[in-house]
């Protein structure tokens, strides 16, 4: 059933971006001519109608072959926007080298820009909304995929968990079979020998092997099973806890090699990227927010004796040590290099509680950020006191380092900053430090102006 429902999913998202493209040419045309109020037209709309049918075909073959009609339930969105512009982006050279070697006919490459902006948006727009849709109606229990669980170690405690808890990924687990019977309201089918005889009579659309490390002999009679039946088959490994979210991986001469932990911002070309908006960004909003940052300092002076700047020790790329700047919103006092603010803080002043309050006093951070520090986006970096206990404590804690801290974050953003839990602070920066993306940064900044700005501090 899954398996039709995904081919008539791909039969309407297919007809809808064809006539997306088909309609986007006259919106562009019409704008560009029209609307826009200048120019001359020298190639008729007819022309540009007849460019985009030529086009639509080479369209759906790129966004096939990026796999944009395949099933998206664990995609992420960025991940599928990603896809759909640099189709978009492919659409557009296409058509300038196709005009380039056909000189005789001119169209207008205002028109042409416009086709490709609008065709973007609309697509992404049609995409974001029928995601949402789905996400919906299998919330509701529609369009699920049966799913068997095999093994009872502890990542199949954690699936089952999540598909419990996450119904709009569409999955429904109709039953598990494992040594031992070891989750409530779960179907349990039996011992791992039942498996071939539980799939050949049930519609099971996946099998999700869960074993523990005593279990995996039985990894090549799974697998056996699987391919005989012809149900795809999905493996989360014991030591699952231990591998990154999204793991690569090399080849040996046919063995192949998984790198415990990937981050993209490894690779210089994405360094240098989000470097240049560090810096640009930086620039910008040090000129934005100037006149904030001298009614603060004014109103730093005038709260209590001491500096205007706070200059504090943290700890920030590859374990190195620098001086972040905030304003300083606490009377000066002998824990101020070791403690931790809280929200009902004596050391704050009334002043420093409300530029806390609207994170007014990490504007001097851009400053950091100019200086190569920080970034703009990144996990907060701490005080060298709290580093060295928690990497004691907290598994995966000096991970953060790999990267340059920021003024704002993933954690900051869900609500994970001040003084709130550590253990999901660090869980939330290792998604960051393992999913970033240009994009996921435009995300968390656009998340930290309309909603994470304000600290849930309190004014007292």
């Amino acid at each position: 059933m899954i398996k039709e429902n995904q081919k008539t999913l791909n039969y309407i998202n297919i007809i809808l971006d064809a006539i997306i493209l088909f309609i986007s040419m006259p919106i562009s045309f019409w704008t560009r001519f029209h609307l826009f109020d200048n120019g001359v037209v020298t190639v008729p709309l007819e022309s540009y109608i007849k460019l985009v049918l030529l086009l639509i075909p080479v369209h759906l073959a790129i966004l096939a072959t990026m796999g944009l009609y395949e099933s998206l339930r664990n995609k992420r969105l960025h991940w599928e926007l990603w896809r759909l512009l640099l189709a978009c982006i492919l659409d557009f050279i296409l058509i300038q080298t196709a005009l380039f070697l056909y000189k005789e006919v001119h169209f207008s490459r205002g028109t042409l820009i416009l086709f490709f902006v609008v065709s973007f948006l609309v697509s992404s727009i049609k995409r974001i909304v029928l995601r949402y849709t789905l996400r919906y109606y299998r919330s509701k229990g529609y369009n699920l995929k049966h799913v068997v669980l095999v093994g009872d170690g502890k990542m199949a405690s954690e699936y089952a968990e999540k598909i419990r808890t996450q119904k709009d990924f569409g999955y429904t687990i109709d039953g598990y079979v494992a040594d031992k019977p070891f989750i409530a309201n779960i179907l349990y089918y039996g011992k791992i020998d039942n498996l071939s005889r539980i799939v050949s009579k049930n519609h099971t659309d996946e099998v999700v092997a869960a074993l523990s490390a005593e279990q995996v002999l039985y990894t090549k009679n799974v697998i056996d099973v699987c391919e005989k039946e012809g149900v795809k088959l999905s493996l989360i490994p014991f030591y699952a806890e231990y591998m990154p979210s999204n793991p690569e991986f090399d080849n040996i001469d046919g063995i192949p090699l998984m790198n415990i932990r990937h981050i993209p911002l490894d690779n210089w070309l994405n360094a240098v990227l989000k470097r240049l908006v560090d810096i640009i960004g930086s620039l910008v909003l040090i000129v934005i927010t100037s006149p904030i940052m001298l009614f603060a300092a004014i109103g730093v002076k005038l709260s209590s004796p001491g500096p205007i700047i706070f200059k504090q020790e943290r700890v920030g790329l590859n374990k190195e040590k620098f001086k972040m700047y905030k304003f300083r919103s606490m009377r000066v006092n002998n824990t101020q290099t070791t403690g931790w603010s809280k929200n009902k803080d004596p050391r704050k002043t009334k002043f420093g509680a409300f530029i806390r309050k609207c994170s007014i006093d990490e504007l001097p951070q851009f400053f950091n950020v100019l200086k190569g520090d920080m970034s703009l986006v990144g996990p907060r970096p701490e005080l060298p006191h709290f580093v060295d206990k928690f990497k004691e404590e907290i598994p995966l804690y000096m991970v953060k380092h790999q990267v340059r801290p920021g003024i704002t974050g993933w954690a900051q953003v869900n609500g994970f900053r001040g003084d709130t839990s550590i253990k999901k602070r660090i869980e939330h920066d290792i998604y960051y430090i393992e999913n970033w993306t240009f994009f996921f940064d435009i995300k968390i900044l656009f998340m930290t102006v309309f909603g994470g700005m304000i600290n849930k501090e309190k004014l007292s």
